[in-house]
């Protein structure tokens, strides 16, 4: 399927058959993780998926997993020889270049899944597996919202590769000038920010440059660092032990099925499956 530039929503078929292939992502990420004693969870719609569905949300078109950074530096230093390189690849802020998001992609070898307007990134975009890392943030409430608003810089930097294309009026052109600045300096100043974030333990912790759900713009350690195994499918990952009160803070009356039209879905511009599959 290829219908470059213009919003197309997967069929029933198309988003089973990349279900089945973001489960072997899963799959491949739980295997490393428990060898090397790694804590991750099951995060967003792939944890409210397991308790509300059993697996995925019938409509929802990715998966997520999430962990804290000293845990996600634990798995760099393990994924490249565990990896079967004919399988799967990683992209990483720090690893790949012309990536621009804050959180880390595991990626299907032999694959395409392309979000419409991300059609000219400068890299392989096959099916993935969304890893989001987090770091510390302030306890302080006051604190935390600058820093907040720290990570909203970064982000729209990073982010003004796509908006310069994408955004228009005045939108348009702030993208245009963040974009002047090299993708290397970005990256570095990024680096020495998440290493100043990190240089204390804190209660809270956040993915920097991913939006927060609410305006409290952290959440509790904890509930990436204690996790229990969980039925996902007809496999068992690890998910947050306190998963009603995550959820609770992320969606409110997380068991209500939301109406139709609010059922998230995103247009895609190309999808390929692996021959194999």
């Amino acid at each position: 399927m290829d219908r470059s530039k213009k919003s197309y929503n997967l069929s029933p078929e198309e988003l089973k058959q990349l279900q089945s292939i973001e489960l072997e992502l899963l799959i491949e990420f739980d295997r490393i993780c428990r060898k090397h004693n790694i804590t991750y969870s099951i995060d967003g719609g792939t944890l409210l998926g397991a308790i509300r569905h059993g697996g995925f949300i019938p409509w929802d078109d990715d998966a997520d997993v999430i962990l804290n950074r000293d845990e996600y530096q634990k798995f760099l230093l393990v994924v490249d020889q565990e990896l079967d390189e004919d399988k799967f690849y990683l992209h990483d802020l720090n690893r790949t270049h012309g990536y621009r998001w804050g959180y880390a992609k595991l990626r299907r070898s032999n694959t395409e899944f392309i979000r419409l307007n991300q059609e000219y990134m400068p890299y392989e975009q096959g099916i993935f597996l969304d890893i989001f890392v987090c770091d510390n943030v302030p306890d302080n409430y006051i604190s935390r919202c600058i820093c907040n608003f720290h990570s909203f810089i970064y982000r729209k930097i990073l982010y003004s590769e796509v908006g310069k294309r994408t955004a228009s009026g005045v939108s348009k052109l702030i993208y245009k000038i963040l974009n002047l600045i090299p993708e290397k300096t970005v990256k570095n100043r990024y680096a020495h920010y998440v290493k100043y974030r990190n240089r204390k333990s804190t209660e809270m912790v956040k993915s920097l440059t991913f939006p927060a759900c609410n305006r409290v713009y952290g959440y509790k350690r904890k509930w990436y660092e204690d996790t229990i195994d969980m039925k996902f499918e007809s496999v068992t990952l690890k998910a947050c032990r306190d998963y009603d009160e995550y959820l609770r803070f992320l969606y409110g009356d997380y068991l209500k099925l939301p109406p139709i039209e609010k059922r998230k879905v995103h247009p895609v511009s190309k999808l390929t499956f692996p021959k194999d599959n």
